[in-house]
C-alpha cells in the first residue's frame, strides 16, 4: 500500500468484493491494514442479477464479512433492455464500476480498492495481444488509476492467485467459485485454460505480467509527453469544443500527435472508447495536408482561423432530445452535467426537453434582446456556427427556453415550468486522460 501514498489520516477504503479468493484476500488485508492507521474498510458486492444464485452469493458475503466486523453493503444491478450474450461480461463489467464509483463518491470515499492479481493481468495482455493491441493496449491494468473522485487501486498487480488462497487458508476463510470461470463461451476463460500451454513452453504469468508492466511504464512516458502537447496546443472549452493548433499537433512524433488527436476527439465526442487506429490515423494524416471537415468518434473536425482546428460535437451523433419531468440532475449527451430546479412562477407539471439548439431554435431565439439581456451587453457569445446548433438547450412547447452557454433565457411568451441551475461539462476522462499510475515496486528494466 505504501506504493499509493500518500492517504488522508484515518483513511477509508472501499473494496470490490464478489466472494471470490482474490477479492476476499483484499477484504481482509485491506481491513488489517486501514485498522492499523486507525481508519476503516467498506466492502461492495454488484449483484448483477445474471444467475440465479447470485443474491445468495452475495449475501454469504455479507455474513462472511460481518464475522470479520467489516461493513458491507450489496449493490444491484437494473439491467433493462441488454445487449446479447457477445456483450454480456463487458457490459456487466461497466455496470459494476459505474455502480461502485458512485456509491464511492456518494459515501466520500476516495479509494476504491480492486483485487486484479498477477494471473488476472497476463491474461489481459494476452487478450490484447490477440486483438492486435499497441500500446496502450498491452500495457494492460495500471495499478494507479485516477477517475472522476475516486481513485482505483489494484495492489495485487504482481501476487499470483495462488498466494491468495493460500493466505485465506491460512485464516480459515473459505471463498466462492463464479461457475461462469468454466465457461469457455467467454474469451477470458479460454485464454486462462490457453496459458497452462504456454507457461509449459516457458511463457509464464510472471513473464507476461512482467512485459505488461514494464510496457506501463512507457505507456506512463508517453502519456507525459501527450500531456505537454496538449497543455500546450488545446483550448478546450466549457461549451464542449476544443480549439487544436494544427502546428502545435503535427509538430511531435506521429504516435504523440495521434494520441492527442484520439484524446480529444474522446473528450468532445464523448466516447468511452478511442476511434480504430486506421481511422484516427486517415484523420490525422488529412490534417497534415488540405484538409476539409471530417467527422470521426461523434465529433465534426475543421479548419478555423490562424491555423487552427475546431473540434465540436457532431450534430448528427447528438441523438433525439431527452424528456425532462421535474427537478434534478442529468447527463446529457454523455458530456454536460445539467442540474434543472423548478422556476419560480413557472407552468406547473408541464415537462420539457433537452437537445440540441439546432439552426431552426438558433433563428428563433437571436433576435430575441430581452432574452440576451443578461448577457454581455444583451448580445449572444459569439460562438462557429458548427458550436452552436449542437449547444444543450431547454424547452417546451412554446419553444427554447434556455441556451445557458449563449446565455439566453426567454423571458417573454411564458415562463418554463424548469430552469438550468447548473451546467458543466462531464467527459468520461479528462483531456489528457486518467494518468497510467505505475507501483514504485516494479522492475524498472
Amino acid at each position: 500500500m505504501k506504493d499509493f501514498c500518500p492517504f488522508e489520516p484515518r483513511v477509508e477504503l472501499a473494496v470490490a468484493v464478489s466472494g471470490g479468493a482474490d477479492s476476499m484476500a483484499l477484504a481482509l488485508l485491506a481491513d488489517r491494514w486501514a485498522r492499523a492507521k486507525g481508519g476503516a474498510v467498506t466492502a461492495f458486492t454488484v449483484d448483477h442479477r445474471l444467475r440465479a444464485a447470485s443474491r445468495r452469493e452475495a449475501l454469504w458475503v455479507h455474513r462472511a464479512l460481518g464475522a470479520w466486523s467489516i461493513r458491507h453493503h450489496i449493490l444491484s444491478w437494473d439491467r433493462g433492455a441488454s445487449a446479447g450474450r457477445a456483450n454480456l461480461q463487458a457490459e456487466a463489467r461497466a455496470a459494476r464500476y459505474r455502480l461502485l464509483e458512485e456509491r464511492c463518491r456518494a459515501k466520500g470515499i476516495l479509494h476504491l480498492l480492486l483485487a486484479h492479481h498477477l494471473d488476472d493481468q497476463a491474461e489481459t495482455f494476452l487478450m490484447r495481444l490477440e486483438r492486435g493491441s499497441g500500446l496502450y493496449g498491452l500495457a494492460a491494468m495500471a495499478p494507479v488509476v485516477e477517475h472522476q473522485g475516486v481513485r482505483l487501486l489494484r495492489p495485487f498487480l504482481t501476487v499470483p492467485k495462488d498466494d491468495l488462497r493460500a493466505y485465506l487458508k491460512g485464516c480459515g476463510q473459505d471463498w466462492l467459485e463464479d461457475p461462469s470461470n468454466q465457461d469457455t463461451g467467454f474469451a477470458r476463460v479460454r485464454t486462462r485454460r490457453a496459458m497452462v500451454g504456454l507457461a509449459a513452453a516457458g511463457l509464464t504469468p510472471e513473464r507476461i505480467a512482467g512485459t505488461a508492466g514494464r510496457l506501463g511504464r512507457d505507456r506512463a512516458v508517453m502519456d507525459q509527453a501527450v500531456a505537454r502537447l496538449l497543455a500546450l496546443a488545446a483550448a478546450p472549452d466549457p461549451a464542449g469544443f476544443v480549439r487544436l493548433d494544427r502546428d502545435g499537433l503535427l509538430a511531435p512524433p506521429p504516435p504523440v500527435g495521434l494520441r492527442a488527436l484520439s484524446r480529444v476527439l474522446a473528450v468532445v465526442g464523448g466516447a468511452a472508447y478511442a476511434p480504430r487506429f486506421e481511422r484516427l490515423a486517415r484523420l490525422y494524416h488529412e490534417i497534415a495536408g488540405p484538409c476539409r471537415a471530417r467527422t470521426l468518434g461523434g465529433c465534426t473536425i475543421r479548419r478555423a482561423r490562424a491555423g487552427a482546428l475546431l473540434v465540436c460535437r457532431e450534430p448528427a451523433a447528438q441523438g433525439p432530445p431527452m424528456r425532462i419531468n421535474g427537478p434534478g440532475t442529468v447527463l446529457w449527451d454523455g458530456r454536460f452535467r445539467v442540474e434543472l430546479a423548478a422556476e419560480k412562477g413557472g407552468r406547473k407539471r408541464t415537462s420539457m426537453t433537452l437537445g440540441p439548439l439546432g439552426r431552426d431554435g438558433w433563428a428563433r431565439i437571436k433576435t430575441d434582446a430581452a432574452g440576451f439581456s443578461g448577457f454581455a451587453r444583451g448580445r449572444p457569445r459569439v460562438l462557429p456556427d458548427a458550436v452552436r446548433v449542437g449547444l444543450p438547450a431547454l424547452g417546451d412547447r412554446l419553444g427554447v427556453a434556455e441556451v445557458p452557454h449563449l446565455g439566453y433565457r426567454r423571458h417573454t411568451g411564458g415562463i418554463a415550468s424548469l430552469k438550468i441551475k447548473g451546467i458543466r461539462p462531464l467527459p468520461p476522462e479528462p483531456l489528457a486522460g486518467a494518468a497510467f499510475g505505475i507501483a514504485e515496486t516494479e522492475s524498472p528494466v
